[in-house]
Parts: C-alpha cells; structure tokens; sequence
C-alpha cells in the first residue's frame, strides 16, 4: 500500500477526483507544453455530468491561466476506462501539438492512461487488516507503531500539517455566514449549529449539535471551494475532523493522540483504497462518505485504546451500514446531500465506537469481507446513482413525486 501521504492530501475542494484530480492532470500538462499558445480538454462520463457543479471548469481555467482554455462537456456514452475521463489538447497556431487523456481515479490521484503509471512506492508491505492485525499482535504493536515503523518518523510531520489543515477548516467554518453558490440557495449552517445551545442542554444533544456543527464546518468550506484535507476525498472530508476534534475537546487528548487516531484510521482508509474504492463516480458514495465513517470509527478506537479486535469492529459496522449508499449530488454540487451527509456521518462513527465497545467479539463479519462487498456492491450500482447527478435525489430534488 501507499503512504497515507496520498491518502491525506490538502488542496482546494469541492471534489478530489473533480477539481483536484483536474487541477493536477492540468498543472502537468501546461508544464509539459510552454509553447503552446492554447488548451482544449473535454470532459467524459460523471466529470461531464456534474464537472460545473463541481467547479471542474473553473478550476481548469484556473490552472491553464493566463492562456485560454476551451472547455468541452462530452455527455455521450461512449466506452470509458474510468467514468472520471478527461482529455488534454495542447494548441499551437490552431494545431494540436501533444495529447493526453487522464483518469481521476479519486482522492486527487490520477492516471495518464499510455504512460507507466506515476504510482508512489509501496510503502506498506501488508494489505489486509487481517494480515496487519496479526503483524501487530505478533510483535505487540498498535496500528499507529505500524505506521511509523513503515513510513518512518517524518509521517508525524506530515500529519501534523494534515491536523492543522483540519482543525482551521472547522474554525473557519464555525465563523462564516452566508449561502453558498451554485443555485441551491444553501445556507450555512454550522455556525448556527455551534452556537444554538440552551440552558438545559442534556450532554447527549450536546454531543450531536457539535459534532454535526464541526461536520457542517468543514463541508461548507469545501463546498465553498476552501482548503481542505482529504479524508480520504473532498466530498466526505467533514466526517473525520469533527469526530477527533469533539473527542479531544471533551476528554483532553493530545495532539499526539490525535495524529496517532488520524495513523489508524489512515491503515483503514488505504484498505479500502487498495483493496476497493474511495471514487463516488466509481462506487457511489457508500466509497466516500463509507469510507470516511469507517476511518473515523476505526480512529476513534485508536484514540480510545482500544484493542485491535475492537478496532476492527468499529470500522466494519461503519462501512457495513454504508453499503449500496448513492452518490446523487443535486445539480452536480457538493451541498445536498453531502453536507448534511457528512454530520450523519460522524455521529455514525460515534455510534460504531459505542457497539465495540460492548459487542465486538460477537461479530461475525470482517473488515477484509465487508471491503470487497462494498466494491461489489458500487459496480453493481446503475451509473447514474455513480456521482452522475441523474439519479436519486439530484433527479427528484424540487418535484413533486
């Protein structure tokens, strides 16, 4: 597996695969042609449907900037290695001069499709939880030593920057008002979330309001196209931080407590992005939002102390209750429902930590098995319940039915 280096990534959201992935492939591409005087790139499959929502093409011209950039929407269900296909034309005097076509596979990574793959070094030797759990129990380790063991002392930096990245997106959206662009008329909500209390507030609901306030927070800022760190994308980044920073709030964990939750469930997100998917147009949002209630479970039982069976458990029962779970983003924008996704998201994972903590050793699933039943179970999924914006709610969002 990979270094959580490309799992934890800090960029400028809506979307990994829609406007980090694009800003990427772009970004290389103009280097690749100083020369040429303008840009074509057309868009395919769910990059088409919902790239305006997602900012593709403001972003692209961002990038290719100051040249101009003609920017095409393929909406045609031609054969597609990937449904986050993009081509890049390079002009000079109206000619084309070099070419590229790119897949955004998700998490901001992407592919150059005829050329060897830019793919980092493996950095983790182990690619199942249950191979990593019995390396661990042999030589008395918990997930957080593992990771520092593969990837080296230089890891906390690193996820020193991540943390940072993510406690600053809370603060930021906690403070601003507003509604949000794109059509919808969606208004921010969590600084009213953070700051509607009442005098006789039960610490349950005040559990729910902060958590879904910090979640909000941070799904706002990316929907407004702040910065933001993957977890493991764009469109599911609110579920992790809002979690940690609660539970360190509320019980006084240490920033290195945090960095070593943030290690864990970094082993459970490169499982699921090895083993399946963290792409929405590939697996439907059971692969983001999923995946990110499951790193956030499995975190949380690292920052807890868990054992490892517990650990497991957490981030099983997370994903499980995830699976077959649609990517529908009406009008292609990452608001509804992936903002208010995000909040069920978190106190989910907060709910997979509690059942662990009484009933993991009467589990009868796998992490490893309910990994491939989500991959399964996203390519079964008609495509456009795949991050399409032709299904579910972006279909029925505003009829009456």
């Amino acid at each position: 597996m990979e270094s959580l280096k490309e799992l934890y990534r800090i960029g400028t959201g809506p979307s990994s695969s829609h406007t980090m992935g694009p800003e990427r492939a772009a970004a290389r591409f103009k280097e690749k042609n100083l020369f040429a005087d303008s840009f074509l790139v057309t868009l395919y499959g769910s990059l088409a449907k919902t790239g305006p929502g997602h900012l593709t093409d403001v972003i692209l011209e961002k990038t290719f900037a100051p040249r101009p950039v003609d920017i095409r929407f393929d909406f045609s269900d031609k054969p597609l290695p990937h449904p986050n296909t993009l081509e890049l034309t390079a002009l000079k005097n109206g000619e084309a001069v070099d070419f590229e076509r790119v897949i955004s596979v998700g998490g901001g990574k992407i592919v150059v499709e005829d050329e060897a793959p830019d793919t980092p070094a493996d950095i983790y030797p182990l690619s199942t939880f249950a191979d990593i759990k019995a390396y661990c129990e042999k030589n008395h380790m918990r997930l957080w030593q593992y990771v520092e063991q593969c990837e080296g002392d230089n890891i906390w930096l690193y996820l020193g920057e991540v943390w940072s990245c993510m406690k600053n997106a809370v603060a930021r959206g906690l403070e601003t008002e507003g509604t949000l662009k794109g059509g919808l008329d969606v208004q921010r909500k969590a600084k009213m979330l953070y700051r509607q209390k009442h005098i006789d507030e039960s610490a349950e609901t005040r559990e729910n309001r902060l958590v879904c306030a910090y979640a909000y927070a941070v799904s706002e800022e990316n929907a407004s196209g702040g910065v933001i760190a993957t977890a493991p994308t764009c469109g599911a980044c609110g579920v992790l931080p809002s979690v940690l920073l609660y539970m360190q709030q509320r019980r006084g964990f240490s920033d290195t407590d945090i960095l070593h939750a943030l290690a864990a469930g970094g082993i459970i997100g490169n499982l699921i992005k090895t083993n399946a998917s963290i792409s929405g147009a590939e697996c439907g949002c059971q692969a983001e939002i999923g995946s990110a209630c499951s790193m956030a479970a499995a975190a949380l039982g690292e920052l807890h102390g868990m054992e490892l069976d517990q650990i497991e458990y957490a981030a099983e029962v997370a994903m499980e209750h995830h699976l077959g779970l649609t990517c529908d983003p009406v009008r292609g924008l990452v608001q509804i429902p992936c903002i208010e996704r995000n909040a069920v998201a978190a106190m989910r994972a907060i709910n997979a930590l509690s059942l662990a903590n009484f009933l993991t050793y009467t589990r009868k699933v796998s992490f490893d098995v309910v990994v491939n039943t989500m991959y399964e179970t996203g390519r079964d999924l008609f495509s456009k319940y795949r991050e399409t914006g032709e299904g579910g709610l972006a279909k029925y969002y505003g009829t009456k039915v």
